[in-house]
């Protein structure tokens, strides 16, 4: 069904690599809290105008209260659901470490110094009330082996994320990864996965080689989930086409969130999202890109002749029914824009650790003068919802 896959789509496979999370961490550890009028600036950068950035900044409850951003608020306390939270089963760890050395591949050093007991430490000093653990898309879960060795792999992931779970009752949740190279093999692991370890839901890739989500070949899969009303979170990827650009920059910049953008509009086009109208989905990074070409792709699409059967209520209305994760996006400008697209309702918390601190959302969303119902909602209530827990 698919050609061999290579597990590497990012420049974390080129000797001068930044990979990813390192960019991401850089990123968060230099983050700096913005004036008022820095704040209104990067929006309508965002936005495109001064009208409309005045409108995204009072999505943020608009700063007109007068409070200067340069006194940080405290993060509020409570209830904190991390649902973009990675985790490295031994023997995954070791086939990746494996994997990497033996193709001169730099390993990431967070993912060198994880342990179970190092992700508790951070959860409790971060105030992570929960984490629903995931694995990320690079390398995979497939490490260039045949389709009964993949197989093994995901069910030793899964069995030890479910053990954690069990383990740690009400502290940890499950997305369990799938294979995707094989139908019968996936269609078995859902059900073991749900009927069986009693996983939250699914994690899975933005692209699998060169077929994104919406293809025919995955729609016995996401009939399977639909049937189950699961919950499907997609973490991103750099397309093999584009890992390697010479743009001067990482990946993790333009291709991991460009990714994103493009899982979201081939589900869409494909009426995917119609098809399968009870599965719940959640994108990584604020949708990637979604916010800010929301109206670039209405433009080109939203008069298809064939959008009774892809969006009878309008694009708008489907990129609205998606839940999106704060992980690196809770700058200003980034949730000024998700914010004007979708409401609240629709953003849960996610923190992509281990490659940003786990804290580094949670501290942005309380600095963003956002109501308290909707950090409520953010840190908690939203997840809970999705997750069948209230």
């Amino acid at each position: 069904m698919y050609k061999k896959l290579s597990a590497v789509g990012c420049s974390h496979a080129l000797s001068s690599c930044q990979c990813e999370t390192q960019s991401l961490v850089v990123q968060g550890g230099q983050w700096k809290v913005p004036s008022r009028r820095q704040v209104l600036k990067t929006a309508a950068l965002a936005l495109g105008s001064s009208a409309g950035a005045v409108a995204g900044v009072g999505a943020l409850a608009a700063l007109g209260s007068g409070e200067s951003w340069a006194q940080t608020p405290p993060m509020p306390k409570g209830p904190l659901v991390d649902t973009h939270h990675h985790f490295y089963p031994p023997e995954y760890y070791k086939a990746w470490m494996d994997y990497e050395d033996q193709r001169k591949i730099p390993h990431f050093p967070q993912v060198e110094t994880w342990s179970v007991a190092s992700a508790f430490k951070d959860m409790d000093q971060a105030g992570v009330s929960k984490a629903i653990l995931s694995l990320a898309s690079t390398p995979g879960v497939w490490f260039d082996l045949p389709v009964p060795e993949i197989n093994k792999m995901v069910k030793i992931v899964n069995e030890y994320g479910a053990r954690l779970v069990k383990e740690h009752p009400g502290r940890l949740g499950l997305f369990a990864a799938l294979t995707m190279l094989d139908v019968p093999s996936t269609l078995k692991e859902i059900e073991y996965a749900f009927d069986v370890l009693g996983a939250d839901g699914v994690g899975i890739q933005t692209n699998y080689g060169d077929k994104w989500p919406g293809h025919p070949d995955f729609a016995p899969i996401f009939a399977e989930l639909n049937r189950r009303k699961a919950v499907v979170y997609f973490h991103p990827l750099a397309a093999a086409c584009c890992g390697r650009l010479a743009v001067g920059t990482y990946p993790a910049v333009i291709e991991v969130p460009h990714d994103t953008t493009r899982a979201v509009l081939n589900l869409l086009l494909s009426g995917s999202f119609m098809k399968f109208r009870d599965i719940k989905w959640i994108f990584s990074h604020a949708g990637g890109t979604i916010p800010m070409l929301a109206g670039r792709i209405n433009f080109f699409h939203g008069n298809a002749k064939n959008m009774a059967q892809i969006a009878p209520n309008g694009i708008e209305a489907e990129l609205k029914r998606l839940y999106y994760d704060t992980a690196n996006a809770t700058h200003p400008a980034s949730m000024a824009a998700l914010m004007k697209l979708v409401p609240s309702t629709q953003i849960v918390y996610g923190s992509d650790y281990p490659y940003v601190p786990m804290d580094t959302q949670a501290q942005a969303l309380s600095q963003l003068s956002l109501s308290a119902d909707v950090v409520e909602q953010i840190r908690h209530t939203n997840a809970e919802r999705l997750l069948g827990k209230t």
